[in-house]
């Protein structure tokens, strides 16, 4: 009969960033453990509390599924005699087995008859595989953040103070750290009982719910989410949902219970990502908006215990509150006193980097790298408003609002620049000096912002490189893959056409970075390009392509893969691919090959048509490349296509005149060298 399996580890209050990437473990450990123990089941459902992680497992077989083994030996020639006795090499390889020599069996393989020893493996009782099962995935989970016991192969987040195990109505018994499974756990700690008796897995999840514990989080999101649609109307507001907030209340609690508070409006004076986030970071509060997108002065909290009179609850939360909001209203008016653009010479007191220097230095270079990016783009009408803010863009890095929420940064230094009465573009390229801060997120809405973005994480590369602090494998120290790929989607995103190799050679100048760790940057750019370039679904031969004629230019990359992929499916685009594999094979295994065609020698119109064609393409071609004509280059090579088509067609290439032989591969090598100014087309499928 199947049971349904279920293992809870009681702990202390495990923090909750660990709790989503714990309970993937145990899904994955599950999974894994009973696959290998061959044992069958239903669906596996991993569940969790501040206090408890929980593995369900429904359906769990009685027994693991039967096993047979078949294991090639030797020829059945040499392993039995002519008259059957076994040979050596036949008693060694049972031996090896575990099986009688007699019970070897014949098997033919290709013709040939081997000796093959099959060994059955009757399936065990799941009642006996658990217990050694249940203590390998506790012992295996991973937090960010372990303590040890006495015994050092046990770590886990928080201290353990129970296991209960049961499959159906039995306990499973097993041992860890001195802490022996049974069938009791603890209710809620405020509204449950402390010691609760679970008589069987099936009745599990409602005792919990009986004592107050909503173990499955989606079931204590749902209740949360509701109560919180109630909050809403009872304000008229719309609370903001923030999902790493939502997910981070979550797995505080185990029967969650919304209230909402209020504060002064005399607060909203402040900037709003100020108030949010003191309510967010210190109380872990939702703020709350009205229908037009304005921050009201409410909040929503979510405790851990349902108590007679929530009032009281409220007022403490709105008490904790007010002193938050007096600590930010303290330094917004203290950093205040001081203009950012005073604040610069400040920077010289942080280090950034011990052989970069301070992070003044730092915003020095990050000023000269935001002048060059804007000759290398011809933003001349820019130059002064990008030096500004790369000048000011550290500034706020040593005020006392960043000092106490780092997360800050940016976004506190365009009030204090609009406070300032700094121009307004300069402000908002403080803030958006950082974006996007991922992959995906927002981008900066100015080109100012971007290039003193870019600045600084181009000056960070190369930096690196300098340094030795490269990525290798899983180690990134300096987060140069999320540096080039943030730099790539701003140059695709604003569509602004840099030479990236230029602005590095120009700091590697003055970094003085050698030419080798330059290539190696180099190199490790137009990998990271490739990769993400293969994210939107472009081919790798296609994108190899495109890079070897656009360099390192993200954006003339991007448009020349869209023309590409315009065409690729067309009939003179294949047919010309094909030509261009069938040069490349010729010549690669001709010799001494010119590449200077005599006209005369050409005698049929195929080959004088090709000739024709190719001296006609030179010229639109140099100048598609030149002007990034791109979609003009196709046009060029569409027109070239039915020529080359035509050659191979109608023509010998291996003539036995060896004069006219010569003649034809000097006519392919022609028109090789011009193929190879759009790239190697022979690598594209």
């Amino acid at each position: 009969m199947e049971r349904d399996l279920i293992l809870e580890i009681g702990t202390e209050e495990i923090p909750s960033r660990f709790m989503p990437s714990a309970l993937r473990d145990i899904a994955q450990y599950a999974e894994e453990e009973f696959a290998a123990q061959r044992l069958g089941h239903g669906r596996i459902e991993v569940m969790g509390t501040p206090r408890r992680l929980v593995l369900l497992v429904r359906s769990v077989a009685e027994r693991q599924e039967d096993l047979s083994e078949e294991h090639k030996g030797p020829a059945w020639k040499s392993a039995f005699d002519g008259t059957g006795t076994p040979t050596r090499a036949a008693e060694g390889f049972a031996k090896s087995k575990g099986i009688a020599v007699e019970q070897l069996e014949s098997r033919n393989v290709n013709g040939v008859d081997y000796a093959f020893a099959v060994i059955n493996h009757k399936g065990g009782a799941a009642d006996a595989l658990l217990p050694d099962m249940m203590k390998h995935i506790v012992s295996h989970i991973v937090f960010p953040k372990n303590m040890y016991w006495y015994d050092p192969s046990v770590r886990f987040a928080r201290p353990i103070r129970w296991l209960l195990c049961l499959i159906g109505a039995k306990v499973v018994e097993f041992e860890l750290n001195g802490m022996k499974s049974g069938r009791t756990t603890c209710g809620h700690r405020f509204m449950g009982a402390p010691s609760v008796e679970i008589e069987s897995s099936d009745d599990y999840l409602t005792v919990m719910y009986d004592n107050w514990v909503i173990v499955d989080q989606k079931k204590r999101e749902e209740k949360m989410r509701a109560a919180i649609a109630g909050i809403e109307k009872e304000l008229d507001g719309v609370v903001e949902l923030a999902p790493p907030l939502v997910q981070e209340n979550l797995y505080l609690v185990e029967y969650p219970v919304p209230f909402y508070g209020s504060f002064d409006r005399k607060y909203l004076e402040i900037p709003e990502e100020v108030l949010t986030t003191s309510m967010k970071d210190n109380q872990k509060y939702f703020a709350v908006h009205d229908h037009s997108g304005k921050l009201m002065p409410c909040f929503v909290g979510v405790s851990n215990n349902l108590v007679p009179n929530m009032e009281l609850v409220r007022e403490g939360n709105e008490r904790v509150l007010r002193a938050r909001l007096e600590d930010a209203v303290f330094f917004w008016k203290e950093d205040l006193k001081r203009p950012l653009s005073a604040r610069v010479e400040d920077l010289k007191n942080v280090i950034y980097q011990e052989k970069l220097g301070s992070v003044y230095d730092k915003t020095m270079e990050m000023v000269k790298i935001s002048r060059k990016i804007c000759d290398l783009l011809g933003s001349k009408d820019d130059v002064k408003l990008v030096e500004r803010a790369a000048y000011l863009s550290k500034a706020d890095l040593v005020t006392g609002m960043v000092g106490e929420f780092s997360e800050l940064q940016g976004i506190m230094g365009r009030e204090y620049a609009l406070k300032n009465g700094e121009d307004p573009r300069v402000a908002k390229a403080i803030a958006e000096q950082y974006m996007p801060t991922a992959a995906g997120n927002e981008l900066p809405s100015d080109v100012i912002g971007a290039v003193v973005g870019i600045a600084e994480r181009a000056f960070n590369m190369v930096g690196a490189y300098k340094l030795g602090f490269q990525p290798t494998g899983s180690q990134d120290p300096y987060g140069l893959r999320r540096a080039i790929r943030c730099i790539n989607e701003i140059l695709w995103g604003l569509r602004l056409d840099l030479d990236l190799e230029a602005l590095l050679a120009f700091i590697a100048q003055d970094l003085e970075v050698g030419g080798e760790a330059l290539n190696s940057l180099l190199e490790f750019i137009r990998q990271r390009t490739l990769i993400q370039l293969k994210e939107k679904e472009y081919g790798h031969e296609l994108i190899e392509l495109a890079l070897s004629v656009t360099g390192f230019r993200p954006l003339q990359t991007l448009y020349l893969l869209g023309a590409f992929a315009e065409v690729k499916q067309e009939d003179w685009f294949t047919k010309l691919v094909n030509s261009a594999v069938r040069v490349k094979n010729i010549l690669t295994k001709a010799e001494n090959v010119s590449s200077s065609v005599d006209p005369s020698l050409c005698v049929k119109a195929a080959e004088k048509d090709l000739y024709a064609a190719v001296n006609e393409a030179e010229k639109p071609v140099e100048a598609a490349l030149q002007k990034n004509d791109w979609n003009g280059l196709m046009n060029v090579l569409a027109q070239l296509s039915p020529a080359v088509s035509a050659f191979f067609d109608d023509v010998m290439v291996m003539d036995e005149d060896a004069a006219v032989r010569a003649n034809r591969l000097a006519l392919l090598s022609h028109c090789q060298n011009l193929f190879m100014r759009v790239g190697d087309l022979s690598k594209v499928k």
